[in-house]
């Protein structure tokens, strides 16, 4: 039998250099962006026709950060990292083939003087992604709203209040604060979460520090260009 090999035919840009604070679901931050540049050598601008006709896609990419797998069971972060599970159960990056799988909503196609990209929301990637394929999402096949979600169903409405002073606010770009309150409200704390700890962040090119209380309220404490509090 022929092993599979996966070629990536484009790699996405997005606000996360590190894998820290990325939504754990895409759509859960709907403000969150990203651009889809192919790979030239791979691509032809026949490839998108029609693709506009569509408003959310599938992307089919690859967890070139993630660790391998050991073992048959997870520690989803949802249960704080105490409870294991099958790795077939859960959405954990940690998998025999190191596959993920997203849906987006298309913003639009960008022509640029490289070529066409596309404008993409509700990312949850790493930037640098490799993408290896693209398929639309269609409604009529794909939703299935009386279907189960398991143990995910139960923080479906998880959310921590976000408190954020405005001199530091004020330090985001503007364009850039709606994504960054709904990412910290998905609560970026690693699986084994320590309450009062404070944590540190990288987004869109800052740094951003924030401890939680309780488990419900989040404070950022301080934002700082990301080179700068890596480098002082």
């Amino acid at each position: 039998m022929n092993e599979l090999q996966l070629i990536p035919i484009a790699y996405i840009e997005t606000d996360f250099k590190d894998k820290f604070g990325i939504p754990r679901q895409s759509g859960r931050v709907k403000e969150l962006t990203g651009s889809i540049r192919f790979v030239k050598e791979r691509f032809y601008p026949e490839m998108l026709s029609g693709i506009e006709d569509f408003s959310h896609l599938w992307l089919i990419f690859g967890f070139s950060k993630a660790g391998r797998l050991k073992g048959a069971t997870v520690r989803p972060p949802r249960l704080g990292g105490n409870k294991r599970m099958g790795v077939f159960a859960t959405r954990s990056p940690y998998r025999p083939n190191p596959i993920g799988l997203s849906c987006v909503k298309l913003e639009g196609v960008k022509r640029e003087a490289e070529g066409l990209c596309l404008l993409v929301s509700g990312v949850d990637l790493l930037d640098g992604t490799p993408i290896y394929d693209i398929k639309p999402y269609l409604p009529f096949s794909d939703a299935h709203p009386e279907a189960r979600g398991g143990f995910a169903t139960d923080f479906e409405e998880y959310a921590l209040e976000v408190r954020f002073p405005e001199e530091l606010l004020f330090r985001v770009p503007e364009d850039k604060r709606t994504a960054l309150l709904g990412v910290l409200r998905e609560d970026p704390r690693p699986s084994y979460q320590d309450d009062g700890r404070c944590y540190g962040m990288t987004f869109a090119g800052l740094e951003i520090s924030f401890f939680v209380e309780n488990d419900r309220i989040l404070t950022v404490t301080d934002v700082q260009p990301a080179d700068k509090k890596r480098n002082p």
